[in-house]
């Protein structure tokens, strides 16, 4: 995926209302918003990762709705992040209390909410110091537990709150350790 970053803030700072009336007005295009309030533009994925996605998500539902802990989201879904920043995951996961406080207009529009949990899924195209700083905002923004696939280097890389992050190579499965609660993501077919 290719995104492209432009800044209109000299001209114009988009209210948060205003972002998501943009996005209500191009629903053929999909905007992402950093915390200086640029606007990133994001190609679609591209077949292959889509599928994956589809699977990984796939498997965080079927687990949430066995625990009915929280809440799975799919990539589509975009937050408004405490840092004004506006992002999209390939996968996120709310714990169901959080969720529930939030308003049905919040829910409705872009949550004003950070995730619990979130996963991006790298494509060919993707910029690895971009996704990065894209995990680290997250982090910035007290998600707790997020991981960064990189299918093209066999990598995934562990953000936790508060620590360092971890690199593995070629791991065959990750845990959701205590924040998504006896989750386990096979990755074996990923590396195929």
């Amino acid at each position: 995926m290719i995104a492209v970053t432009i800044n209109f803030n000299s001209i114009v700072k988009l209210t948060d209302d205003q972002f998501y009336q943009l996005c209500r007005e191009n629903p053929d295009v999909k905007f992402e918003r950093n915390a200086k309030g640029e606007i990133i533009v994001m190609s679609p994925t591209g077949g292959e990762t889509g599928n994956y996605n589809s699977e990984i998500n796939a498997d965080f539902v079927i687990w949430n709705r066995q625990t009915q802990l929280g809440i799975c989201f799919d990539s589509s879904t975009c937050f408004q992040l405490p840092s004004g920043a506006n992002r999209s995951p390939d996968v996120s996961w709310i714990e169901k209390s959080r969720w529930d406080a939030l308003t049905p207009e919040q829910k409705q529009k872009f949550p004003p909410i950070a995730p619990d949990f979130v996963l991006e899924l790298m494509s060919p195209t993707d910029s690895l110091k971009d996704t990065q700083d894209k995990m680290q905002e997250y982090m910035n923004n007290q998600v707790k537990l997020g991981w960064l696939i990189n299918r093209k280097s066999r990598r995934v890389e562990i953000y936790r709150q508060g620590q360092e992050i971890e690199v593995l190579e070629c791991p065959t499965e990750l845990s959701g350790e205590d924040i998504l609660p006896g989750f386990v993501l096979k990755l074996k077919t990923l590396w195929q």
